[in-house]
């Protein structure tokens, strides 16, 4: 201590040493830190428990736990404290941020926990509540009748059979007892691609095929698929269509047991009052060769539109399998013999539903199709 002199009078005055005013301006500034850190913990522990997602408290931790955030600041700022100073605020700013961190992480396993239960909330099913209706499908009118057909044979001991569509000449026409020369192989009936290779005109070829197969064996198949001929479409024709036809072989087959199974067919397809007559005909394939009609569903015979005034209606084609068919197939026509016959699912949907027209079947109107709609159990 020491005096100065004033104007005024003389009076002691305190005089500090700059050693002791720099030692006080350092502790000051240790104390502005801690203070300022202090408050900064406060403030950001405020803000991370007010976030409500995660990406707000991404953006706390990015202000104040970041590069550019107030507690690095601080560390920077050390270089100003005394050198035996800076270990102990450096770790107590060090022991500020990890305290910050783990609040953040238990806030973040927090937020993420309540994002997920919030999610299932949304996403929660009641399984109580009725299933949501499903409109379903219904077959094709064509496909209905082929697969009734199906079942009914099939339920009779029947294995169903298939076969290419595109065909080789000779299981086409000469295994089938159409030599070469025969009407039916003209180019205007049949589809050629090659000399050898066309495209089926009936499903027959499949029976040929099958007696190859079998070598001799026993055997009942029907073989559902389609057929194509040059033909002009119009209400009744089209160039491709699909038939059914059935072969039986086997030793003491006869034209009964041909006559039972058409007149099953009949009643099953067209109710229990249908009757049958078979009338004679011609295929290259078998011999004898009839022709099916049924009585008129409509008019029980006395005559109408449908069965053109005569009670009948043509259904199919049958007759005994040709011998010479057996012997190129490998069978002995002498101990063995069968039945085949062949029917046009369109010709019998046409009859069943009332259609007048086969084009209605190939063009997916929905109209049309809309009238066969039923449930199927």
């Amino acid at each position: 201590m020491y005096f100065v002199e004033t104007n005024i009078a003389k009076r002691p005055i305190l005089m500090v040493s700059p050693t002791i005013c720099f030692n006080l301006g350092r502790r000051n500034l240790q104390m502005a830190m801690i203070e300022q850190l202090t408050q900064l913990k406060e403030e950001v522990i405020e803000k991370i428990t007010a976030t409500e997602n995660i990406k707000q408290l991404n953006e706390v931790r990015v202000a104040y736990l970041g590069k550019k955030g107030p507690i690095t600041d601080l560390l920077k700022g050390m270089g100003k404290l005394p050198a035996e100073e800076r270990p102990k605020m450096g770790a107590l700013v060090n022991e500020v941020r990890a305290e910050v961190q783990h609040i953040h992480d238990v806030r973040k396993a927090t937020l993420e926990e309540q994002a997920i239960q919030e999610q299932l909330e949304k996403e929660a099913i009641d399984v109580t509540l009725p299933g949501r209706p499903v409109k379903v499908a219904n077959a094709h009118p064509l496909t209905r009748v082929i697969e009734e057909i199906e079942d009914l044979f099939i339920s009779m001991g029947y294995e169903v059979a298939e076969g290419p569509e595109v065909e080789k000449d000779y299981y086409n026409f000469e295994a089938l007892n159409l030599p070469k020369g025969h009407p039916a192989r003209d180019m205007q009936d049949t589809f050629y691609i090659s000399e050898e290779i066309l495209m089926r005109t009936h499903t027959s070829p499949v029976q040929a095929r099958t007696m190859e197969k079998k070598q001799g064996a026993s055997f009942k198949i029907i073989c559902p698929g389609k057929v194509f001929r040059r033909d002009n479409d119009d209400a009744t024709h089209s160039h491709q269509f699909t038939q059914i036809e059935g072969l039986v072989v086997g030793e003491n087959i006869r034209m009964s047991d041909l006559k039972g199974t058409l007149d099953i067919f009949a009643k099953k397809m067209f109710g229990e009052d249908r009757e049958i007559r078979l009338r004679p005909s011609f295929f290259p394939f078998t011999e004898p060769s009839v022709e099916m009609d049924i009585s008129c569903f409509k008019c029980g015979g006395e005559g109408c539109n449908v069965c053109k005034h005569t009670g009948w209606i043509e259904i199919l084609g049958a007759g005994m399998v040709h011998p010479n068919v057996l012997s190129m197939a490998g069978y002995d026509p002498k101990k063995v013999s069968g039945f085949a016959f062949g029917m046009g699912p369109e010709r019998i949907a046409m009859l069943k539903y009332g259609v007048d027209d086969i084009r209605h079947f190939y063009t997916n109107d929905v109209r049309f199709l809309s009238q066969f709609h039923r449930t199927e159990e």
